[in-house]
Order: C-alpha cells, then sequence, then structure tokens
C-alpha cells in the first residue's frame, strides 16, 4: 500500500453562505454571519477532498487537529472558499496549510492534520 502523496499539492472548493452556516442558527454565536463551526467543516471538506481521490481503495482520512484562526466576519449571501496545501506527510499524517475566504477578504487560516485510515480496520476497532 502507498500513501506517498505529493507535498505541495493544492486544492480549492468554495459554497454561498446560508442562513443555516451563521453562528445564530449553529448555537456558536448570536449574530448572522458565516460561523466559525462551518468555515472549519469547509476546511476539513477541502482537505478531505484534495487527497481522497490519490488514497488506494478503501483507504480514507480523519482531521486529527486543527489551528485556525477565524480572522473575518461574511454575511449571509457570500461566496465563501478554503484554499488547502499538503505542506508534510509523516507516514500517515498529513499537514495541511489552511486559508479561507470571502469575496472581499481573508477569513481564516491555519494548519489542520488527517491521518490516512483502512476505513474498514478503523470501523472495526470501534
Amino acid at each position: 500500500m502507498d500513501t506517498k502523496l505529493d507535498i505541495g499539492l493544492k486544492y480549492k472548493k468554495e459554497k454561498t453562505v446560508t442562513e443555516k452556516d451563521t453562528a445564530a442558527a449553529l448555537g456558536s454565536g448570536g449574530v448572522e454571519v458565516f460561523s466559525t463551526p462551518m468555515m472549519v467543516a469547509l476546511i476539513e471538506n477541502t482537505c478531505l477532498e484534495a487527497v481522497e481521490n490519490k488514497l488506494p481503495e478503501g483507504y480514507s482520512t480523519v482531521g486529527i487537529h486543527l489551528n485556525v484562526s477565524h480572522i473575518g466576519a461574511t454575511k449571509v449571501g457570500k461566496k465563501v472558499w478554503a484554499e488547502v496545501e499538503l505542506i508534510d506527510q509523516d507516514r500517515k499524517k498529513l499537514i495541511f496549510k489552511v486559508e479561507t475566504f470571502d469575496e472581499d477578504k481573508k477569513i481564516g487560516e491555519g494548519t489542520h492534520e488527517r491521518f490516512i485510515i483502512d476505513v474498514e480496520k478503523f470501523i472495526n476497532k470501534l
């Protein structure tokens, strides 16, 4: 099984902020702006998609660590996106540089770590 990935791999994913994505809707705050939990979900999903089709069949990744700052607010209706880059791999641990943006500015930045798993073995251990 070869799980060596190319350092420097980049990927981008975007979405439009809806009322369901707001801090008020998720209970993480009382304001109708793009929530930190949804920004984190966008980051994790972008990193997952960046590598999922490059892994052997039956393998996937799970998030194991986040170190991100949410540095800008975004209102409902604006487009947001995550840009991720694989910056290191230590055996099965992947480390990504992550940044999020809206139509006007950078709204988040940091790093995200994921671990490559054999899905069947992972589920059987639970």
